[in-house]
């Protein structure tokens, strides 16, 4: 786990990541989880009724579809929050990288169950 007073390279932590749709946790503060995570095709509908969700794209183009609003589209640099509880639905015709932020133990699909659940993982 890394210490708040470490220096994080986003570039490096994101080459550690080879799995699409996979998060993985490389650094907490102020009780909130920065997860690493590269993507590509459809993800699946789900929410997060525990907390909002932060979205940056590092590397790419994300596009985020919500229900009952018109779908977002990020670039590199751009970010965007889930506010909790809304049902969104992540897309990336090309692979993206990404960071997002989420309280602590927030499963990547929420409640919705699928074969793109993750695993807790630091890296």
């Amino acid at each position: 786990m890394a210490r708040p007073d470490t220096c994080v390279n986003i570039a490096e932590k994101l080459a550690k990541v080879t799995e699409h749709w996979s998060p993985k946790t490389v650094l907490e503060a102020n009780g909130l989880e920065f997860k690493a995570v590269k993507v590509k095709g459809d993800f699946v509908w789900h929410n997060h009724p525990e907390g909002d969700e932060l979205f940056i794209v590092v590397k790419g183009e994300l596009t985020i579809e919500l229900k009952d609003r018109p779908s977002v589209v990020l670039s590199a640099g751009d970010m965007f929050v889930v506010p909790q509880g809304l049902y969104h639905k992540p897309y990336a015709a090309q692979e993206c990288e990404i960071l997002v932020m989420d309280p602590p133990g927030v499963v990547n699909t929420g409640a919705a169950s699928s074969s793109l659940t993750a695993d807790e993982e630091w890296i």
